[in-house]
């Protein structure tokens, strides 16, 4: 893998100037300003994992990429993130795409246990799916 080019990076921000000029249709969610704190703090987590998930899939470090998905961001990792205490304040669809992350997390550490790093940035593709869903159609008033 090459990376984004400047050619790239010029596409993205182009996109992202274009959305933010566009009208916000996105679901606003309210959350009382501490939980609204703590969900962002998650999410920053959650994108400096899948940057460290990159990073390990290219020095094919499918091990560590396995064991770092899983604690930060797997089902196992819903403890940590206070899960359990902020779903009843989210939308049905906002849970749905939180857990599909979760899950989808999950597997892309069993798969990159298996060490094909192939399939295992498909089943990334999978986790960065969900995050993507989820801030199409929501974001924090």
């Amino acid at each position: 893998m090459t990376g984004l080019g400047r050619g790239s990076l010029a596409l993205l921000f182009a996109v992202a100037t274009a959305a933010g000029s566009a009208e916000d249709v996105r679901i606003p969610v309210d959350l009382p300003s501490m939980m609204q704190q703590h969900m962002l703090a998650n999410m920053r987590d959650h994108l400096e994992t899948l940057d460290a998930l990159l990073a390990h899939l290219a020095a094919d470090e499918l091990d560590a990429a396995a064991e770092l998905a899983e604690a930060r961001l797997g089902m196992s990792s819903l403890d940590d993130h206070g899960a359990q205490h902020m779903a009843r304040f989210m939308p049905e669809g906002m849970r749905a795409a939180g857990t599909a992350m979760h899950r989808a997390a999950s597997r892309f550490a069993r798969v990159a246990e298996e060490g094909d790093r192939d399939r295992a940035l498909v089943a990334l593709r999978e986790v960065s799916a969900a995050c993507v869903a989820c801030h199409r159609g929501y974001r924090l008033r």
